[in-house]
């Protein structure tokens, strides 16, 4: 067996809290006095032919930057502390799921994030493959009226697949018959995903604002921006494959011509200016085919990122 690389974290010595950027790890359901709560979704309603195959990419995304005191260094991507002083982040570990249960798996998911809203935290959510943003906007119903960016290559609109209606492929069009979700925005579509022509043209007809990739690429992200409500409440929805194959290797469904890192941290930089965030996922990370960690590493920055944002924002920063 081969010797594992050696990773910066073992350079600075200290055993870390075994939470995400070595936040505090917490039972589900102690919220104390935290700002924002982290929480592991490994599975929701996985389909027959590929099962839980994201189930470890929490777990993943800790490992990935996990330095002892990590957050009394200089974030030179935030250019200061990730958290301002003030501002308190947990992160509850992952939840326990049902291979067989979805149900009680969408319960599982729905039931937490509704005790972390309730308690006025915003919730930072690590799937799991995409179904898992189905309970997770279910938890926002009296939260509403909530506004979706949704960042991926595919849009989620299929009503069933072979008989599953609460599964990857479906997320967004369960998001729209949700009464409190106000505005869908999708962006980053590109490439040959599950969509039929039909599929889009009913999300056209609800009243998606749909940026595909190459309009991205063409016309830059102003026009995104300027179609979030300013002060609305923001859900982000990051399906970590609407970043090119290149930079993140380890998806199911990679598409050629996908974001950057710093194309997706303008993104998240742009709309705290517009919008408050009120949660945030990212999901669809498949370690089994990750390249050197490379993937978990660039979504561990992207939620360090939101994380970071996000505090700033309650905090008056931004």
């Amino acid at each position: 067996m081969s010797k594992q690389s050696p990773r910066m974290k073992s350079m600075f010595g200290g055993t870390p809290s075994g939470g995400f950027f070595d936040l505090p790890l917490q039972s589900p359901g102690d919220t104390g006095d935290a700002d924002i709560v982290l929480l592991g979704a490994p599975a929701a309603t996985p389909y027959a032919s590929v099962g839980n195959y994201c189930a470890e990419a929490a777990d993943a995304i800790r490992g990935a930057f996990g330095w002892p005191g990590v957050l009394g260094h200089h974030d030179f991507d935030i250019d200061g502390y990730l958290l301002p002083d003030g501002i308190r982040a947990i992160d509850w570990g992952n939840l326990d799921y049902s291979e067989t249960d979805f149900a009680a798996n969408r319960a599982t998911i729905r039931d937490c994030v509704s005790k972390i809203l309730a308690a006025k935290a915003i919730p930072l959510v690590l799937g799991g493959d995409d179904s898992v943003p189905i309970p997770v906007l279910e938890a926002y119903r009296e939260h509403g009226p909530l506004t979706i960016l949704q960042l991926d290559a595919h849009i989620d609109w299929r009503d069933d697949v072979n008989g599953e209606t609460m599964g990857l492929s479906s997320n967004m069009r369960r998001a729209s018959e949700m009464d409190w979700i106000e505005n869908i925005i999708q962006v980053g579509a590109r490439g040959i995903g599950s969509a039929r022509p039909q599929d889009r043209q009913d999300a056209l007809d609800w009243g998606v604002q749909f940026f595909p990739m190459r309009d991205v690429v063409q016309n830059g992200i102003d026009a995104i921006i300027d179609s979030i409500p300013e002060n609305s409440n923001l859900y982000i929805a990051l399906d970590i494959d609407v970043m090119d194959p290149a930079v993140v290797p380890a998806v199911i469904g990679p598409a050629p011509g996908g974001f950057s890192y710093w194309q997706i941290l303008e993104i998240f930089e742009a709309v705290t200016k517009r919008a408050r965030i009120a949660g945030f996922n990212l999901v669809e990370l498949m370690p089994s085919a990750d390249v050197g960690g490379r993937g978990a590493l660039v979504a561990a920055r992207l939620v360090a990122m939101i994380m970071g944002l996000a505090a700033r924002q309650r905090h008056h920063l931004v």
